[in-house]
């Protein structure tokens, strides 16, 4: 291991105010299979730690949400539940977290503008849970998800709105017919795929959302227009 990725993994670990018992595992959280040789096993990347990761995040989220907010029903819940889990979300926490720095990825990804990417950054942020639960058991996981999933829970003051149904409404108070989506790209593994989707609003431009199922990108497209339009003054709720 070389200079850079000590540094790297130690910055990571500064980060999460934890430090690995098996740096091996941090380390695999943070390759791209872009970064493996051709004789290298596809395992020896994040993916496999990404599906740790993600249920872990959900069930911590979940229980988080369940504590806090005592009196919200099931419907409420799985709004804040879906944005907090979302891949938007998780790609933030990995910017916070530096991640695109310290992750370990192929040149031509790195020079397309992978480690920028919302996707990926929302897998390594999950696999670098993954890897922290394994070394340092669900109590680790859970305090570092608290800290930085917490704060943008309480963000979310009020319940969190759905972003195709209240566009659905502003546009057909508008007299327009409902908005039509369309999936224009779909990539990533099978166990992980990505989705890029389309909403066309008649008399509109079209708006572009991403996300890791087509729900999740058709909201994110969603999104876009009613922040665009100005009816959504941020990406969490409808002020």
């Amino acid at each position: 291991m070389s200079g850079g990725d000590r540094e790297a993994l130690a910055g990571v670990e500064a980060v999460l105010d934890h430090s690995f018992s098996n740096r091996a595992l941090l380390r695999q959280a943070l390759t791209h299979a872009s970064a493996l040789s051709p004789g290298d096993l596809q395992t020896e990347s994040y993916q496999r730690l990404e599906f740790l990761g993600d249920r872990v995040l959900g069930l911590c989220v979940a229980s988080l949400l369940f504590r806090a907010y005592p009196d919200a029903d099931e419907g409420e819940l799985a709004q804040r539940y879906n944005q907090l889990v979302r891949g938007k979300t998780c790609a933030e926490v990995a910017a916070d977290w530096r991640l695109d720095r310290a992750m370990v990825m192929g040149a031509g990804e790195s020079q397309s503008g992978g480690r920028k990417r919302t996707a990926i950054l929302a897998d390594i942020c999950e696999a670098v849970l993954g890897a922290l639960y394994i070394d340092g058991g669900f109590a680790a996981a859970e305090r570092t998800i608290e800290r930085y999933w917490g704060p943008k829970m309480r963000m979310a003051a009020r319940p969190v709105r759905d972003a195709k149904t209240t566009l659905q409404e502003w546009v057909q108070g508008r007299g327009a017919p409902t908005p039509s989506y369309r999936e224009v790209e779909r990539s990533g593994p099978d166990h992980a795929p990505s989705f890029t989707v389309e909403v066309s609003v008649a008399g509109l431009a079209a708006g572009i959302g991403a996300g890791r199922s087509k729900r999740e990108a058709e909201q994110e497209a969603a999104t876009a227009v009613l922040v665009r339009e100005g009816v959504w003054n941020d990406e969490r709720n409808g002020d």
